[in-house]
C-alpha cells in the first residue's frame, strides 16, 4: 500500500544539503536533487521542499535518516492510507523530534496511553496538565517552526517516486 507525504527542510546550512539530499536518496531509492533556496528566517541557511510517494512507514525513515544533525530543521508528513494512519514529525535542534499521529482531515490523534501518561504526571504534581497536552499537540515545535514556514511560502514543490 502507498502514501504521500511532504518534506519540508526548513532550514540546514549549505554544507549540510547534499547530505540531507544523499540521506533522502538512501530512503527513496532514487537519486535526489532538491531546489535549494535561501531561508530568510535564519540568514546562511538554505530550504527546500518536496513531495513523496512510497510504502507506508516511509515518513518515519525519512524522519530517522535526518534527524541525527543537530543543526537541521525539518518537518515529514504522511497522508492516511488503506494501512495507515497518517504522521507528522517536526525537529529542531533546541527540541529534538516530534512525532504524531494523524488522522484523516490532518487533526493529530492522540494514544490513549500517552493521554493516561500526561494526566498521571499532572495529578502527581510533577507538572501541569495544560504543559503536558500543549506538548503532547507538538505546540512547542510548531511555536520555533512557524517563523520558517512563513518564510517558505511559495517555495517549489517536486514529486518524488519510492522505486518499489
Amino acid at each position: 500500500m502507498t502514501t504521500r507525504g511532504v518534506l519540508y527542510v526548513h532550514s540546514a546550512p549549505r554544507a549540510l544539503c547534499p547530505h540531507v539530499e544523499w540521506a533522502i536518496a538512501g530512503v527513496l531509492g532514487v537519486r535526489v536533487t532538491l531546489d535549494w533556496i535561501r531561508q530568510p528566517a535564519a540568514p546562511g541557511t538554505w530550504r527546500a521542499e518536496f513531495s513523496w510517494q512510497g510504502q507506508a512507514g516511509t515518513a518515519s525513515k525519512l524522519a530517522s535518516a535526518l534527524r541525527g544533525w543537530h543543526l537541521l530543521r525539518f518537518e515529514v508528513t504522511a497522508e492516511p492510507c488503506a494501512t495507515a494512519e497518517g504522521e507528522r514529525y517536526s525537529s529542531t535542534p533546541e527540541l529534538g523530534i516530534f512525532h504524531a499521529v494523524t488522522g484523516m482531515h490532518g487533526d493529530i490523534l492522540i494514544p490513549e496511553d500517552r493521554l493516561r501518561a500526561a494526566l498521571g504526571r499532572a495529578l502527581r504534581g510533577e507538572s501541569e496538565l495544560a504543559a503536558e497536552l500543549t506538548r503532547l499537540l507538538g505546540k512547542p515545535w510548531d511555536d520555533e517552526l512557524e517563523p520558517f514556514r512563513y518564510a517558505g511560502e511559495g517555495a517549489p514543490v517536486r514529486w518524488l517516486h519510492q522505486v518499489v
